[in-house]
């Protein structure tokens, strides 16, 4: 019976992740641990510290 509780708990976790990020995804974030989130337009991204555009710079 642990087992079960369990696993409903690590199911619920996981799949209220995955809504929250198509949720982000599907309002235009580009970043979604930027604090700057619709804001960060990718390449004119300075000074948010996300790190998620190193490679553009």
């Amino acid at each position: 019976m642990t087992d079960i509780i369990l696993g409903v708990i690590i199911l619920a976790i996981i799949g209220s992740s995955v809504a929250y990020i198509y949720k982000a995804k599907k309002s235009g974030v580009k970043c979604i641990g930027c604090p700057a989130g619709k804001e960060c337009s990718g390449k004119s991204c300075s000074g948010c510290g996300c790190g998620c555009h190193a490679d553009a710079e």
